[in-house]
């Protein structure tokens, strides 16, 4: 652990030695010296070089005992970062997450350092002013420029260059140089307001209250505890937990709101200022650098009392955390895939147990863990059984596609039309749900039958008919959607096979043509402004008919939205995921729950060719305990989460027989041990992603196996990847294609 030869004037017996963690994807800290005068703890954020460069890098720890023979082969920390050290706290969790995980912990600590260069003191913004009379020469750029400013106001150089006046930087300097503007620094930007926890306080109901009591009574306590409010679609359950952060805030102390997806929290960032009167401070990937680097020093000082976030946010070096929330607990979207493998909701129970906080965790479909820890009294259930206002909840019924299908070539029911209708006739809204984007799942030639593949992946390339290209939704490749078929040269032979929500749009649009028709879907929302804005159409009412995926399951409130019609119930149910039935059940419990929610009763229609299948019967008789209960027992039986443990193996390479051959081998030497079973290699269910070919070993284990420590043990002594082989281990594995 030491760098070139960077020699010093100090002797190595006056010299202090630290051991700092580099946020790069290695697992080991690096040695280096403290210059005379730097005052350095552990915990301290630090600039020091690494090979050519220099980087942002934490101290770890005081090396007490460095081996005197490297003293002048180590090399000097740069600087001293003005900013709060990492508290031992979050230190401890990088560290365990490392371990947990088996992910280098320098790209654990990387997600806590997310400003890079952008660390310290925020520069000092530059501003124009206009002071001075128009140049005799005057460009219609100059005149922009002038017109922007004749407020004679401070406003930012750059912005009044590109964004107000739509001209360049050297205008601005020009009309600078003539006397026409002066240039003065900018004053620091406000700290975010504090939100006010008596600011509008709601009216409960009494189930409500209830609940209440407990939240205010979890904040206040001050220690580490786990309740899971497990509530029914407009049960109220982000009132019930404002009052939460209500009570955190009093204590002076600061709240983190994890959501699943950031970038639909319009709703609930307004929810939040009408109960707080301002809103939270916001924390995801969309915003630009300067925020992301203002937000992450206000919540470093303590400046920032509540922070809402994606999974990421997680890692922020809080200056005193209080409380976390996690809402929708059970979504899929908490689990990272890339880099560090981790689960947000998981991890988030470990961060509230080292720093000793409450945590909350809330939804109306939990998982299956946080359901069986609940039953066995790890977490206290706080439960609201029903709607808030006394509104029901909606009634479900299936309409069997074998005994009522849509006509040849099309999708929607006659039954399920004929109530879409009824609810336009109504002037009420209407929400067709399939989860699955573009047009149309497959293209094939109806000459030769060529189906169109992606040339890199194991998958069929998706009709996008909007953006007139065929995607592959692993990979990103996309072309143009041909008239001709490339393999036998037939013209206009091309077919769509299978309905997305595209394909679902022109079909209501000839059903019903005098229907306003929206679509919302992942690939079609171009920033998170534009999605707000869609949902605010959504509910105002200027939208009669909804066609989405997954992303209208999720926390939305449309006032006039009375119906939901799933396209196809059965689409999650016969994937090979262990999961399948226990998300299936979520998602559609998610999305016939925006029905109803705040006048008439709502109602949910789920096309299906298996009403009898279990999952589909438990929705229908709204017979949650049901489903739990055959899941539950299912899992217990077959030894799956959370009765048993698993971790999958991704071998992957640039050739078949390099992948099978590596995956081979690493079974050949896993250790042996009568709690755990390895199964495979076998071909992943996507066997190609991105020209690179897989293999997936699937290792199970009883619940108490320490299963981190026994792969760690495994991989230490089985072979080692080189060239453009790659293995990637996943623990608590949530996909398994």
């Amino acid at each position: 652990m030491d760098h070139t030869t960077r020699s010093g004037p100090s002797s190595a017996s006056t010299t202090r030695v630290v051991d700092v963690l580099v946020p790069v994807a290695l697992n080991q800290t690096y040695s280096y010296r403290v210059p005379r005068g730097m005052e350095l703890v552990p915990g301290d954020v630090i600039g020091v070089p690494l090979g050519p460069r220099e980087v942002v890098a934490v101290v770890w720890a005081e090396n007490a005992n460095p081996d005197p023979r490297l003293h002048n082969r180590l090399k000097d920390v740069s600087e001293k970062l003005d900013v709060p050290p990492l508290k031992p706290e979050l230190r401890q969790l990088v560290d365990w997450v490392s371990n947990y995980t088996l992910s280098a912990r320098g790209m654990v600590l990387r997600m806590t350092l997310r400003m890079g260069d952008n660390l310290g003191p925020e520069r000092t913004r530059l501003g124009v002013r206009l002071v001075g009379e128009p140049p005799r020469r005057l460009t219609p750029a100059r005149r922009r420029a002038i017109e922007v400013l004749s407020d004679r106001l401070l406003h930012g150089k750059s912005e009044a260059a590109r964004e107000e006046a739509g001209v360049s930087s050297g205008v601005i300097d020009g009309l600078v140089d003539e006397g026409t503007l002066t240039v003065e620094a900018m004053p620091p930007p406000a700290p975010p307001p504090v939100p006010d926890p008596s600011y509008a306080q709601p009216d409960f109901s009494r189930e409500q209250r209830s609940a209440v009591d407990v939240m205010r009574a979890l904040a206040a306590s001050g220690s580490f505890h786990v309740a899971l409010l497990d509530g029914v679609t407009g049960s109220g359950k982000t009132e019930v937990y404002f009052e939460a952060i209500a009570e955190n805030i009093r204590r002076g102390k600061q709240t983190l709101i994890l959501m699943p997806e950031i970038a639909l929290t319009g709703q609930f960032l307004d929810r939040f200022a009408q109960r707080f009167g301002v809103r939270p401070l916001e924390w995801h990937s969309e915003l630009t650098p300067r925020t992301r680097a203002r937000n992450w020093a206000a919540i470093a000082e303590g400046k920032a009392p509540v922070v809402v976030g994606a999974r990421s946010a997680l890692f922020l070096p809080y200056a005193d955390l209080g409380l976390i929330i996690v809402d929708e607990e059970h979504d899929q979207a908490y689990k990272q895939d890339d880099g560090a493998h981790y689960h947000a909701r998981d991890m988030a129970v470990v961060r509230a147990h080292i720093a000793k906080i409450p945590i909350v965790l809330a939804s109306a479909t939990p998982s299956v863990e946080s359901e069986v820890n609940a039953r066995k009294g790890r977490y206290q259930r706080v439960a609201l059984p029903s709607r808030f206002g006394g509104q029901h909840m909606p009634h479900i019924e299936a309409i069997d596609m074998r005994r009522a299908p849509p006509p040849r070539g099309r999708f929607i029911s006659p039954v399920l039309a004929e109530q879409i209708r009824h609810a336009i006739e109504r002037r009420e809204q209407a929400l067709l749900f399939l989860n699955r984007r573009g047009y149309a799942p497959l293209t094939l030639c109806r000459a030769c039958g060529h189906r169109f593949a992606c040339t890199i992946c194991d998958a069929w390339l998706v009709d996008h008919r909007f953006r007139q290209r065929l995607v592959c939704h692993h990979c990103g490749f996309s072309m143009p959607r041909p008239n001709i078929c490339p393999h036998c040269a037939a013209e206009e032979s091309l077919v769509a096979v299978g309905p997305g929500v595209e394909r679902l749009q022109e079909e209501a649009a000839h059903i019903f043509p005098e229907a306003r028709t929206m679509v919302l879907s992942s690939d079609l929302i171009t920033s998170i402004e534009t999605m707000r804005s869609e949902l605010n159409e959504i509910a105002e009412g200027r939208v009669d008919i909804i066609i989405g995926t997954q992303l209208v399951a999720k926390g939305h409130n449309f006032p006039r939205l009375n119906l939901v019609g799933v396209i196809d119930a059965d689409l999650g149910l016969s994937n090979g995921d262990p999961r399948a039935a226990e998300r299936t059940f979520q998602l559609l419990n998610q999305v016939v729950g925006r029905a109803g929610r705040e006048q008439g009763r709502g109602v949910g229609f789920l096309q299906t060719h298996q009403p009898e299948h279990p999952v589909i019967k438990a929705l229908i008789a709204n017979d949650r305990e049901a489903f739990y209960a055959s899941e539950i027992e299912i899992r217990e039986r077959t030894g799956y989460p959370p009765f048993g443990r698993l971790a999958s193996l991704i071998v992957s390479a640039g050739d078949r027989p390099t992948a099978e051959g590596f995956a081979r081998k690493l079974a050949a030497v896993a250790p042996l041990d009568e709690r755990i079973q390895v199964l495979g290699p076998a071909e992943a269910p996507l066997a190609v992603i991105k020209g690179r070919y897989r293999f997936r070993l699937l290792v199970k284990s009883l619940r108490n196996v320490d299963l981190s420590q026994y792969l760690r043990e495994w991989l230490a002594a089985g072979p080692k990847t080189k060239g453009n082989l790659k293995l990637e281990v996943d623990v608590d594995p949530q996909s398994f294609l």
